[in-house]
């Protein structure tokens, strides 16, 4: 347990509400008119003194409000939350806490007092600086709005990022190209850019069924990726993660402690934690835990029983291996050899096979073995063949 209290510990707080559903978005989100806030601040609260109690030993690095929308929480429930983590747990010199929130003029109006809570770093729903593609997404802002959000977030907050959505509907390399120089003549140090996918049990994926929604063709979307990375890597934000963009020092730490698979608590409903518990002889195992999804089942299983847990199963050391592998390998700079080997007690090539590790490294797929796995740039593009043709060579669970 001394490993896992001496590295970074996140907590994420989901927020599940929002003002209107976007059409691409399969996040556990929901559309609700009436919400006690007093209620819903005790719940949260009251859920993180039960996680503190399986992991009273850690020390904070970063929180991150995240949705839904938690930029239509009360700024006086960010406030509550961020003290009743401080009470619980010791914090680092430099905790990172994030809130992400939809530019609409009335939640920038709030961002001061988010400020005032105790939120250093905002993450921006922007998505697209022109109306048109705004409308075609679902969004309730326009382009104007979203240039004023970002002024007023720079201003008032130590950290910025927003996000982008490409690869929209009959969008161009060199529309896109111009968009990011737009964009980035308002970003301070991050960036998000997300590539448009049409995923299930969402508006667009029976639009997109119907043939009401093409997206471009697989070569045009490589082509969108590569201009994505010529301009940020030209403007000093290169990738460090497959669709993050940052200056050195900027990455979102809390992001980075999902990927570099540290441990995390999430309270609220639908979040997921991945948390080393100790036992009386000394040794622990990593649990994945999540919460109820449906936010009034949440809220009175945390009423009734301190906690909104749904499940909590221990994962075995292939699932961490695979865990390992698909988070860590998003990364530009990949995964530590030695947390691959002390996880899997055995060196790289023994567990993957030296022949399997040579020949995706002749198809230009990772780096040349050394003290990281590291994927290339090409195998970012192809991350999930990557990963299975590693996680193939998995032990079978036990």
């Amino acid at each position: 347990m001394e490993r896992a209290a001496a590295e970074p510990f996140g907590i994420y707080v989901h927020w599940p509400f929002c003002l209107s559903k976007c059409p691409y978005c399969d996040f556990n989100s929901h559309v609700s008119a009436r919400i006690d806030h007093a209620r819903w601040r005790a719940a949260l609260k009251r859920e993180l003194a039960h996680f503190h109690t399986l992991a009273p030993e850690r020390t904070v690095s970063s929180i991150f409000f995240g949705g839904g929308t938690p930029s239509l929480m009360a700024p006086e429930t960010v406030a509550a939350v961020i003290d009743e983590i401080r009470r619980l747990w010791p914090w680092n010199n430099q905790v990172e806490i994030s809130l992400e929130a939809n530019p609409t003029s009335v939640e920038a109006e709030k961002f001061a007092a988010f400020r005032e809570a105790g939120v250093n770093r905002v993450s921006l729903g922007i998505q697209a600086l022109n109306d048109r593609d705004l409308a075609f997404l679902g969004r309730t802002h326009d382009a104007a709005q979203a240039r004023a959000a970002i002024a007023v977030a720079r201003d008032k907050f130590e950290r910025m990022s927003f996000d982008l959505i490409y690869a929209r509907p009959e969008q161009s390399v060199a529309a896109w190209t111009a968009e990011l120089k737009q964009a980035l003549a308002l970003a301070a140090d991050h960036i998000s850019l997300y590539q448009l996918t049409i995923e299930p049990e969402t508006p667009f994926f029976a639009r997109h069924a119907k043939g009401e929604i093409v997206l471009p063709e697989d070569e045009n979307q490589a082509a969108l990726y590569e201009a994505t990375q010529e301009v940020l890597d030209a403007a000093g934000m290169p990738a460090y993660e497959v669709s993050n963009h940052a200056r050195a020092g900027a990455e979102c730490r809390h992001n980075l402690i999902y990927w570099r698979y540290h441990d995390y608590a999430g309270v609220g409903p639908g979040a997921h934690s991945r948390i080393r518990v100790g036992s009386p002889d000394g040794t622990f195992v990593t649990r994945a835990i999540h919460t109820h999804r449906a936010p009034a089942i949440w809220l009175d299983r945390v009423e009734k029983n301190g906690e909104g847990i749904a499940a909590s199963e221990p994962v075995d050391r292939t699932g961490r291996l695979t865990e390992m592998l698909m988070m860590g390998l998003r990364l530009a700079e990949g995964i530590e050899r030695w947390r691959l080997e002390a996880e899997a007690g055995s060196t790289i090539e023994t567990l993957f096979g030296g022949p399997l590790l040579a020949d995706l490294e002749e198809a230009g797929y990772i780096e040349p073995a050394g003290d990281r796995l590291t994927a290339t740039l090409e195998g970012r593009q192809r991350l999930n063949a990557v990963i299975a043709a590693l996680t193939a060579r998995l032990p079978e669970p036990a």
